[in-house]
C-alpha cells in the first residue's frame, strides 16, 4: 500500500513481513504547466556523513556515486510521456556505513519556478516487484527554482524515509548542497 507523504511525515522502510527493504528507485516525473513550454527538471541525491558533510552526490552530471551504490538512469530534457520522467536506484545494502543520510532533490535546470511545472512527483518504490511504498506530491506549486523532496537516513539498523518539501533555489544539486544540510 501506498502512502502519501504530506511535508515533515516519516516513514520506515520496513516491508509489512518485517524485511527492509534493499533497493529502492526514487522516481520523478512532472509535465509542463502550460502546452508547449519545455520544462527541464532534474532529480539528484547527495549522500551526507552523520555531521552532515557532503559525501559525493548523483545527478546529471554525475550518473554514479563513486561507490556505486546510488545510480541515476540518466536526464530527461522535457517530462514528456508516463510514469518517472527521471530515476535515482539506490542498493541500501551497498551504501558506504559512513553515510547517514540520502538526500533527494528536485531542480529546475533552465530556472522555471515550479508555478510553472504540473503534476510533479517524487515517489519512492522497492525496486524488488516494482511497488510504490511512498509518494510526495509536489503541490502549490511557488516561485522557487529548486524543492528539497525527501531524506531516507540510518536509524539505528534501519533506513527510514521523511519527507521535507522544501522550496530553494538553484539549478543544479550542487547549488543545494548548504541548503540540504541546514534541514537534514
Amino acid at each position: 500500500m501506498t502512502v502519501n507523504l504530506v511535508k515533515g511525515q516519516k516513514i520506515s522502510l520496513k516491508k509489512d513481513s518485517g524485511q527492509v527493504l534493499e533497493k529502492v528507485v526514487m522516481g520523478l516525473g512532472w509535465d509542463p504547466a502550460k502546452a508547449g513550454t519545455s520544462i527541464d527538471l532534474d532529480a539528484s541525491c547527495v549522500l551526507f556523513d552523520e555531521n552532515k558533510k557532503a559525501l559525493d552526490s548523483v545527478w546529471f552530471g554525475q550518473l554514479k556515486s563513486k561507490d556505486g551504490s546510488v545510480v541515476h538512469t540518466g536526464d530527461n530534457l522535457t517530462g514528456e510521456g508516463e510514469g518517472d520522467d527521471e530515476r535515482i536506484i539506490v542498493d541500501l545494502t551497498k551504501v558506504p556505513p559512513e553515510a547517514k543520510y540520502l538526500a533527494f532533490t528536485v531542480n529546475s535546470f533552465r530556472g522555471q519556478t515550479f508555478n510553472e511545472v504540473a503534476n510533479a512527483f517524487c515517489r519512492l518504490v522497492d525496486a524488488n516487484g516494482n511497488l510504490e511504498v511512498a509518494r510526495h506530491t509536489l503541490s502549490g506549486g511557488g516561485k522557487h527554482t529548486a524543492m528539497i523532496m525527501a531524506k531516507v537516513y540510518r536509524h539505528g539498523d534501519e533506513w527510514k524515509m521523511a519527507a521535507l518539501g522544501d522550496p530553494a533555489e538553484g539549478r543544479t544539486v550542487e547549488d543545494l548542497i548548504p541548503a540540504i544540510a541546514e534541514v537534514l
